[in-house]
């Protein structure tokens, strides 16, 4: 994918405005098996000031392990962002057109005991009805270990996406 093939596309994504205020999320963590590793909730304090976005993460994970990630996010030009945060490695890239950011970035992680430095390819797109939907493709020494796939909802923002309903087509019967 390129980011070019989202311009255009609505909803707009702007993170900015995204993200001011309180947004949950949900999310899995599944290895290149497919098998689901670990699910886990955040809850996301945004702040924007007209020039940073800050985004104070909140991890709860399914085992109970919970986590902190502070990102320090700068639009740098019409549809470009650099990001900072403690566990990453230099500074996050990220693109968006019409609907859609791409965030690229290595990070040191936090596996058991351990640290690794891996890569996310981080894809994210607003939906009709202010859900975000976000897939990262994470890689170790370039290959490909797992996916992150996470659903973001403001508090206070869902609108509910407009569906036309067919009054002829009417839903299957109960089985009894």
């Amino acid at each position: 994918m390129k980011i070019g093939d989202f311009a255009g596309n609505t909803p707009e994504l702007r993170i900015e405005r995204y993200f001011a205020g309180r947004t949950q999320a949900w999310g899995v963590f599944e290895d290149r098996f497919g098998t689901l590793r670990r699910s886990f909730t955040v809850a996301i304090d945004g702040r924007w000031d007209g020039r940073e976005l800050v985004l104070d993460e909140r991890f709860l994970y399914a085992d109970g392990e919970t986590d902190r990630r502070v990102w320090r996010i700068v639009r740098t030009a019409e549809g470009t962002y650099e990001g900072r945060a403690d566990d990453v490695i230099g500074t996050a890239v990220g693109r968006s057109a019409g609907n859609a950011l791409n965030w690229t970035y290595e990070m040191a992680l936090k596996v058991g005991g351990d640290r690794w430095r891996v890569r996310f390819d981080d894809w994210m797109w607003l939906q009709p009805g202010d859900a975000l939907i976000n897939r990262a493709n994470v890689y170790r020494w370039g290959l490909w270990i797992g996916t992150v796939s996470l659903f973001f909802l403001p508090e206070g923002r869902m609108i509910q996406p407009s569906v036309e309903i067919n009054p002829a087509v009417q839903p299957p019967a109960a089985a009894e």
